[in-house]
């Protein structure tokens, strides 16, 4: 299960560098080369997903909907430098909670 778990935070990190790209590019005008990276960002999270250990995309997607949360809060606090608040905690933790439980409940 940790396997899993590394692999939904990798591709959520690829997600989340990807869609960063784009929005440096379109909103903040930053050069070409975002786009490049984003293009191969996205590539890369779309690739990772297809790693998991389970049989169907909706579940899989469903487990990484909980894990692209938490992820999102880690990017804001470690790239974007901004502060949690006690309902980004309070979410995440749930978010999390549910991720595992559909993880752990489908594991072959």
């Amino acid at each position: 299960m940790i396997k899993e778990f590394i692999i939904y935070f990798l591709a959520a990190f690829f997600e989340i560098l990807g869609c960063y790209s784009f929005w440096n590019f379109f909103k903040l005008e930053k050069t070409y080369i975002w786009l490049f990276i984003g293009m191969v960002s996205l590539s890369i999270f779309a690739y990772l997903l297809t790693k998991v250990n389970l049989e169907f995309a909706g579940r899989a997607y469903a487990i990484y909907g909980g894990i692209y949360i938490v992820s999102s809060l880690l990017w804001l606090y470690f790239i974007e430098k901004q502060s949690f608040n006690k309902w980004d905690l309070i979410g995440a933790g749930i978010c999390i909670l549910g991720a595992s439980i559909i993880l752990i409940g489908n594991q072959k």
